[in-house]
């Protein structure tokens, strides 16, 4: 959920480090910091809050050195403050270290390293990492001590460690959390935990896999495991465009990514359509004959994707599927056998708990599938099969982008799964004919953002709200709560429609509205039988319905619309309204829609 940047190379570090820093500012912090190393010392800056405060330090301070670490960090151990930001220094002063993660026997680490004479500053785990590598590096390498560490450590880090004794040396290693190395020439490199910090620099990255130590040196670099066995490392080209990463005109991220939707299920397709024949995929359909049982892995968002994808796998290839939530899966002993294909949706590829819960399907001998933004992702390189969400970099914290990716990349894994399980030639045709009209669709839809910033002006200064859908859309209807409560702060619930009367009803007065998505579908009349329910009790509605439907007008008091498509495909078009209305309210009321508090856009910790 931090962001770890690190430079070694011919340039001045602090300037490399505050630009990598910044473009990881969108994953959510509270603190930030840098460590650089002139050769002889290394001066420490840090300080609480956002960039824009501590980069006037930086550049007023004289920091001058070619090796550096940076990081901006969301507090995990400890409060939110100067202090407690990173770098962390040994007591000693000779190792300074930056960390994304949970160490998990920080407590008895600490007792043991106080007892040996270290002292501790900080309320944080971090701090115990730094003195316990400084207490191995006495008699040892860097590299070495840090691998010790390694071994005794337990919880999940991503690390770069400078030290005094080595200072033309970065030692990076991660467990459970990503860290990636950008190669920009045969002397100059870089580390950073997000692709985006690498960008300005070089697109030849290496991603570290787990348990593996990287040494970083102005004349090379290496990769060794936590066993010390060299590793040759693959070098991969980021395919994606640095303007991709950027604002582009748009007042803010969220606004840009809602907008590039069109273009992102055009490339979704256009990338994911041939695995229908495609030979990576073949064994797949095969081994889908077998699976009797299929689950669903994911957190927040990518959860509520799931639950539209469980409708769409489940009518078209009638095998049980269940969404689970990645932070609760693994610990409800789950039923999980060579039969059941388990398919884990996450945008960064690096979800902590989803990560986890994949480890544990892969033990127990599932087949294993992942849909993710990020193709050298943890999730991208450790299951079966991939599929590529092709998104492009998600910046705002709140997924939009990547958010209609999965779901258009659920309708064509149904569509696969369907072909292994008997589905008609002509049903297929079908489903993908209305897929290739989606790009058009939904751009239609956001032409429409002026109408639909009007309503949410309306309702910007209402508390409480709830999503209500039925069958495909009450994923929908949880999202949109989601989006809402992300980014504007309001109070909102997504519920089925048909649960509206079974308690909801008897929150509503006049500091609530709610949501109706109801195209019309094969559950409209019940959708419209739950609105008059609420329009009874003095209820305020907005309603999404299909184009040329005007039996809304005298119920619903404010009406959205959307082109017709399949039952099965309106999630894809009710949701766009969601993110536009969930964005103009957090406008309006003066928020930071791209940064909202509390939260982070990749949550690697468990």
């Amino acid at each position: 959920m931090c962001g770890i940047v690190g430079y070694i190379g011919e340039k001045q570090a602090k300037n490399i480090l505050l630009e990598g820093m910044r473009r990881m500012e969108y994953r959510g912090y509270d603190s930030a910091g840098i460590a650089v190393s002139d050769g002889n010392s290394v001066t420490v800056l840090k300080k609480a809050g956002k960039l824009d405060g501590f980069i006037p330090i930086v550049e007023s301070a004289d920091v001058k050195g070619i090796v550096g670490i940076g990081h901006i960090r969301w507090a995990t151990h400890g409060v939110p403050n100067d202090t407690n930001a990173h770098p962390h220094r040994s007591s000693d002063g000779t190792i300074y270290v930056v960390h994304n993660g949970i160490v998990e026997n920080w407590q008895p680490l600490k007792e043991q390293l106080t007892r040996s004479g270290y002292s501790f500053f900080s309320q944080t785990d971090t701090e115990v990492l730094a003195n316990y590598i400084s207490m191995h590096h006495q008699r040892l390498p860097l590299e070495e001590a840090v691998r010790l560490v390694m071994k005794e450590i337990k919880g999940t880090y991503g690390i770069a460690v400078i030290s005094t004794k080595e200072s033309g040396t970065i030692v990076a290693a991660r467990s459970g959390s990503p860290l990636i190395i950008g190669i920009i020439n045969d002397d100059e490199y870089m580390i950073a935990s997000d692709a985006t910090s690498l960008l300005p620099y070089t697109r030849t990255v290496v991603y570290l896999k787990e348990r593996e130590i990287a040494i970083l040196s102005r004349k090379s670099f290496s990769v060794k495991s936590i066993s010390n066995k060299i590793i040759v490392p693959q070098r991969t080209q980021i395919s994606w465009d640095i303007k991709e990463a950027e604002k582009g005109g748009f007042q803010h991220f969220m606004l840009k990514e809602i907008m590039e939707q069109p273009e992102v299920i055009e490339n979704c397709l256009r990338a994911n359509l041939s695995i229908i024949n495609d030979g990576r995929f073949i064994n797949i359909q095969r081994k889908f004959k077998n699976i009797d049982r299929i689950v669903l892995l994911a957190c927040g968002s990518a959860a509520y994707a799931g639950i539209v994808g469980e409708y769409m796998i489940e009518e078209y290839t009638r095998i049980p599927t269940k969404v689970e939530i990645g932070s609760e899966f693994r610990y409800r002993k789950p039923i999980i056998n060579k039969n059941t294909c388990v398919v884990a949706i996450s945008q960064s590829g690096e979800t902590a708990d989803t990560i986890a819960s994949l480890y544990e399907a892969k033990q127990r001998g599932a087949l294993t599938l992942g849909i993710v933004n990020v193709i050298g992702s943890t999730i991208a390189r450790d299951v079966d099969t991939v599929i590529p969400i092709n998104a492009g970099p998600e910046i705002a914290v709140a997924s939009t982008k990547a958010f209609v990716g999965m779901l258009a990349t659920l309708a064509l894994l149904a569509v696969c799964m369907g072909r292994s399980r008997g589905m008609s030639k002509e049903m297929e045709k079908s489903i993908i004919k209305e897929l290739l009209l989606l790009p058009n669709n939904v751009s239609k839809i956001l032409k429409r953002g002026e109408c639909i910033k009007k309503i949410a002006e309306i309702y910007a200064h209402y508390d409480h709200a709830y999503f209500l859908g039925r069958k495909y859309n009450y994923g929908i209807a949880r999202e949109g709560a989601q989006k809402l409560k992300e980014v504007s702060y309001v109070h909102a619930e997504g519920y089925h429609s048909g649960e509206l009367k079974h308690g909801p009803l008897a929150t509503v007065d006049e500091r609530f509205f709610s949501f109706f998505i109801m195209p019309e579908d094969s559950v409209y009349e019940k959708n419209v039988s739950n609105l008059e329910e609420l329009k009874a009790r003095n209820g305020n509605a907005i309603a999404i319905t299909t184009e040329g439907n005007k039996k809304l007008s005298l119920t619903a008091d404010d009406i959205i619309t959307i082109p017709k498509t399949i039952e099965t495909l309106y999630p894809i078009l009710t949701v766009v309204p969601l993110q536009l209305f969930a964005y103009y309210t957090a406008v309006f009321k003066g928020l930071d829609v791209d940064k909202p508090r509390n939260l982070a856009k990749s949550v690697t910790v468990e």
